[in-house]
């Protein structure tokens, strides 16, 4: 018998397993190289002008005021109160923007495949004319061209319970009370039974072949349940507080002033048309025979729509919805072009009074960090809710 042949290791230098880690290890510090070497170089350049890194400034007095904080402020608040309200700003024209700007591209990108000619044709014309068109311009437009031109606040424009002036507009709004909290228990309680609804319906319809009407009977079990429950509390679950117009100005409801009206308008106008062309092009991606198949079946357009082409199409546009929605969110620091303190405003504002440019732009690039990363992890979530499962 021929000799045993001795089992030779392979180096570490030449193993699969190995190597790719190794090259990260390096990888690794590289980076973290450069960056001690940036970090070390930005510190002596800091110590020869005579300052120093920290964010102990964060606890002086600001001394200047922020015309719409949703939060409690005064100028005799610590500068870390500005920020928080820099902060809570960019949520809230962000949050209402991305809604909005979902809406309505959902709507337009539709309205665009659509049958009709008029239809289709002012779909393209929307897409095509605020696409092309800078956010920053559009923003100055709505503000300088569109806002405040409107009539001073003694002469608002009344449409029903709405109120528009060259200083914004007044809406009705929800004001909390004791019972809210109940009824937020009960609202969870009444949205899972409409969510069942929905379901069991939507089962018999595809089972039974008949339009059982799946997202109208969820809508009438939410309203009979809300009903019941108002009933038995005796109170709705806010109350609602309409706008009065005193002749010199407008009391009640919510005060919404000019320069948030002109971002939020803008972002939602200018990243819709986005989302109108993903939308588009991911019902368009769905394979023909699909549409083909619900034809053959005797499915109507809309039917057709809802319940076979865009379930399938909605895994095509989730990816590039969030990026959409991640530049809506970086886009809306272009409002201190208009005097909406958001983040980057309040930021500016504390820069020029305390000099702490690199604290305060480190805390900026921190806040849309997180806002990136926190509206990615949300909507990968969502995504893999909708991704096939393969066997």
């Amino acid at each position: 018998m021929p000799p045993k042949e001795e089992n030779k290791k392979t180096p570490i230098w030449r193993s699969r397993k190995f190597v790719p880690v190794i090259l990260q290890i390096i990888f690794l510090a590289i980076i973290g190289l450069l960056l001690w070497i940036l970090i070390q170089n930005t510190m002596t350049g800091l110590r020869r002008i005579g300052m120093s890194f920290g964010f102990d400034f964060l606890n002086a007095r600001a001394g200047f005021n922020i015309n719409e904080a949703m939060i409690e402020y005064s100028t005799s608040d610590p500068y870390v109160r500005a920020i928080m309200v820099g902060i809570v700003s960019t949520l809230r024209v962000s949050f209402f923007g991305i809604i909005l700007a979902t809406i309505i591209g959902v709507l337009v990108g539709i309205a665009k495949m659509s049958d009709n000619w008029l239809l289709s044709k002012v779909a393209s014309v929307y897409i095509d004319i605020f696409r092309n068109t800078p956010l920053l311009l559009q923003i100055f437009v709505l503000n300088f061209a569109v806002f405040l031109p409107l009539p001073r606040i003694q002469e608002a424009l009344s449409i029903g319970p709405f109120y528009l002036s060259n200083r914004g507009a007044v809406i009705p709004w929800a004001t909390l009370h004791e019972g809210s909290a109940l009824w937020a228990l009960l609202l969870l309680v009444v949205i899972g039974a409409a969510i069942w609804v929905y379901k069991w319906q939507m089962k018999r319809e595809v089972e039974e072949g008949k339009n059982t009407h799946p997202f109208l009977s969820a809508i009438g079990t939410f309203i009979l349940l809300c009903g019941a429950a108002y009933l038995v509390t005796g109170e709705g679950p806010f109350q609602l507080t309409i706008p009065a117009h005193t002749g010199a100005a407008v009391t009640g409801g919510l005060s919404l002033s000019t320069p948030f009206l002109s971002v939020l308008v803008a972002l939602t106008i200018f990243t819709s048309t986005y989302i109108a062309e993903i939308v588009r092009g991911g019902v368009q991606a769905v394979p023909k025979g699909q549409v083909e198949a619900t034809k053959a079946l005797g499915f109507r357009s809309a039917t057709a729509m809802r319940l076979v082409i865009f379930p399938q199409a909605i895994r095509i546009i989730i990816p590039q919805m969030t990026s959409q929605y991640l530049n809506l969110i970086k886009n809306s620091s272009l409002a201190m072009a208009v005097g909406y303190q958001e983040i980057v405003g309040v930021g500016n504002t504390v820069i020029n009074q305390s000099g702490r440019t690199l604290e305060v732009i480190v805390i900026m690039i921190a806040v849309y960090l997180f806002f990136s990363l926190t509206t990615s992890l949300f909507m990968n979530i969502f995504n893999k809710k909708f991704q096939l499962v393969e066997r």
